[in-house]
């Protein structure tokens, strides 16, 4: 993925002390920066994309950082060790002391992190973790990978997946990931997630959804759901929306007079004549042999 940053900054009082080193990944670019900050130093970034700083040394005595201009006094905290800034997400930097500093900035496209984050926690779990911004001072868990990264970035001996894999590590050490993810449990949906399921599917009332979107509202990747969708109700996605849509053909045909093609027609069907073929195929007679043998039941 041909991938370059898009950033807004201005800096007052910090002075760059050796020349910036940078590489270039799928979807990454990691870049080391050697610095020096003046008393009074002042600082804004605002990026389009999402990005990670991580600091070599505690900076947190000298600098505190604000996501508002107003009253920078009041509003800021110390900067900590290891900063996720989601994209679009202003930041302001003020400096006390005079200090040197070395960090690492990993910005990130968006669509390479889902891509390396869903296939282990999902769709709607990745997209939450880029939302929630973090501020790290224990870095422990990712020290070690960035200070590897960061030797790579200096002097490269191996192939771009060693550096793209650093990368991962940290991410994956560092954003702030649900809990609640898709390789919990048995390899089956919760009760919880099936009724939200149908809740969602009922509201929409055609029950066509396709199975990504399904796989989106209970926050599970697509393939993922797909599995333990079936292990779970022993239909696939779709067998079962057809199933729901039956259910409501039913509902209809009892509790309105409404024609068979115009229930077809409402449900989604191609026609009547489809509607018939899979009302049979799943009930085992035509839709009006149903409503014919429901109404001389009635009393």
């Amino acid at each position: 993925m041909g991938f370059w940053h898009s950033m807004s900054w201005k800096t007052e009082g910090i002075r760059v002390t050796s020349p910036v080193q940078w590489r270039q990944y799928d979807g990454l670019v990691s870049v080391l920066w050697e610095a020096e900050s003046q008393a009074g130093a002042s600082g804004y970034y605002l990026a389009d994309d999402p990005r990670i700083m991580f600091f070599f040394n505690d900076v947190s005595p000298h600098v505190r950082i604000s996501n508002e201009n107003d009253d920078f006094s009041r509003n800021s905290r110390p900067m900590a060790r290891a900063v996720y800034v989601p994209a679009g997400v202003p930041l302001w930097t003020g400096s006390r002391k005079t200090h040197s500093f070395s960090h690492l900035n990993l910005h990130l496209h968006r669509d390479r992190v889902l891509r390396y984050l869903t296939p282990s926690v999902g769709t709607s779990a990745a997209q939450t973790a880029l939302r929630r911004p973090v501020e790290l001072q224990d870095v422990a868990a990712i020290d070690a990978l960035a200070r590897l990264l960061a030797d790579e970035i200096k002097s490269p001996s191996r192939h771009a997946v060693y550096a793209e894999s650093l990368i991962g590590g940290i991410v994956a050490g560092l954003l702030d990931i649900p809990a609640e993810s898709e390789e919990r449990g048995s390899g089956r949906l919760t009760q919880g997630q099936m009724n939200k399921l149908l809740s969602h599917v009922e509201e929409l009332g055609d029950y066509r959804m396709s199975v990504a979107d399904m796989a989106a509202v209970v926050g599970l990747s697509e393939s993922w759901f797909a599995n333990v969708f079936k292990q779970t109700t022993g239909h696939t996605p779709l067998q079962w929306q057809l199933g729901k849509r039956v259910e409501r053909s039913k509902q209809l045909l009892r509790e309105s007079e409404l024609p068979v093609a115009s229930i077809a027609a409402q449900l989604g069907f191609s026609d009547q004549a489809h509607l018939t073929k899979v009302f049979r195929q799943i009930v085992g007679e035509t839709p009006a042999a149903w409503r014919r043998m429901q109404q001389l039941r009635r009393p």
